[in-house]
């Protein structure tokens, strides 16, 4: 099997990834970069999304990153791991991972130091307050980043996801936090701060978000 795109796919990506840079520029974005999450999207929709342009992949799932990759023959994407990771599953990102943005605990900066040392990261913290989402306190986002960097760790900035933007209220609680991270990677001296999704774009970037994380907005409906 090649690495072949279809050609059909790869113009309504394109169409599509004109409209979001066009939300991006009139959000007031500059420079920011446009992650892809092509989570539970057969390999077809990869192979488009390069062709169209999209360099930065996301995935959420371990196993579905190893497939996935083991099945791209010619170039590749620049892949950022976007989900929970368990420690145990460090052994399967790590080598494919170009950034893990959901460093969140101790345990993982440890397990990632003795499985991949010098590893691209960014700190994750919990702006949404809902159970199974994953994040530090933000109390305890400068002590992970300054034990992740004294490990060895490259850690090139903070990542958050809001609450769903549902309603007038919950966008504007979701700018507030937003700014809150933005500022903290101001306090923290980091570059980068990933935050914003399809439906909430506009009030990360905003707030100064330098990376995105969009998927139904380029790929439409997952399988």
């Amino acid at each position: 099997m090649t690495d072949e795109a279809d050609p059909e796919l790869v113009e309504a990506i394109s169409q599509r990834l004109d409209a979001l840079r066009d939300r991006i520029a009139r959000a007031g974005g500059e420079h920011v970069t446009i992650v892809g999450v092509t989570k539970r999207h057969p390999i077809g929709v990869l192979r488009a999304a390069m062709a169209a342009g999209i360099a930065d992949l996301g995935e959420n799932y371990a196993q579905e990153l190893v497939e996935k990759s083991e099945l791209l023959t010619g170039d590749r994407p620049r892949f950022h791991f976007i989900g929970q990771l368990q420690t145990n599953k460090v052994r399967l990102v790590a080598p494919i991972a170009s950034v893990i943005q959901t460093v969140d605990r101790p345990a993982l900066v440890d397990a990632l130091v003795r499985r991949a040392a010098g590893a691209t990261v960014m700190i994750q913290l919990d702006l949404a307050g809902i159970a199974g989402r994953g994040g530090c306190a933000f109390d305890d986002a400068p002590g992970l980043v300054s034990m992740a960097t004294g490990a060895g760790l490259s850690v090139i900035g903070l990542m958050g996801v809001a609450r769903p933007a549902l309603s007038k209220s919950d966008r504007i609680l979701a700018r507030t936090s937003f700014e809150r991270l933005r500022g903290l990677a101001d306090e923290l001296g980091v570059a980068e701060v990933s935050m914003g999704m399809s439906d909430d774009l506009e009030e990360a970037v905003g707030a100064g978000s330098t990376m995105v994380r969009v998927g139904s907005a380029l790929f439409g409906p997952r399988m």
